[in-house]
């Protein structure tokens, strides 16, 4: 099987970075290819433009740089987002790329008669979310309640993608601790699908 992992952080020494090589290799562990969607190093414009909502309307065909990006995701058979959490959700350049490749027509089908139909009922998700406050923090002022909500809910229930890994990685005494975390949950990321596969 074959996993897509997408990483949203400009500095290649950074902890999300380790934590995206970290889970590759799990999966590779494990036996499964993996790609990385490296979105700042690819340069990725996550601005939403006039074609984009040309696109939504159905107006124009899906522009080459989106068309590339959802063919990444149709060879998947998981899709793994690690990012550093900003301002208590996920980075501009992630949801960018989220509002232009999940696009009207192909993660969901927004009818004229206002009925939704979603499309991606088929692509497991796994978040890996860093984060530099405290638990106590996310709890007390609601903002991991919030994170669900607007991420797992708010955007892959709307698609149908079922969220079969959600995790906040938080500060530890060794950061290395993540890496063996991140191993762990690349190794069982199909794992993880088949066992939601058979609950459904």
């Amino acid at each position: 099987m074959h996993a897509l992992v997408v990483v949203a952080h400009p500095d290649p020494a950074s902890l999300s970075q380790a934590v995206t090589q970290a889970l590759a290799e799990g999966v590779s562990s494990a036996g499964h290819s993996v790609e990385i969607a490296d979105l700042a190093k690819e340069a990725f414009d996550p601005r939403f433009s006039l074609s984009d909502l040309a696109v939504h309307r159905r107006e124009i065909a899906q522009p080459a740089d989106i068309a590339f990006e959802q063919a990444r995701i149709d060879r998947a058979d998981a899709l793994v987002l690690v990012y550093p959490v900003y301002w208590w959700s996920m980075p501009a350049l992630m949801k960018g790329w989220i509002e232009r490749v999940f696009a009207n027509g192909w993660a969901y089908d927004e009818g004229a008669d206002q009925k939704t139909v979603k499309k991606l009922g088929h692509l497991p998700i796994h978040l890996v979310g860093i984060g530099g406050a405290t638990m106590r923090t996310y709890e007390r002022h609601g903002y991991l309640s919030a994170m669900k909500t607007q991420i797992e809910h708010g955007i892959f229930g709307y698609c149908g993608a079922p969220v079969v890994t959600s995790e906040l990685l938080l500060p530890v005494p060794e950061m290395s601790e993540h890496l063996d975390t991140a191993r762990a949950l690349g190794s069982k990321v199909f794992e993880a699908a088949n066992e939601a596969a058979v609950a459904a």
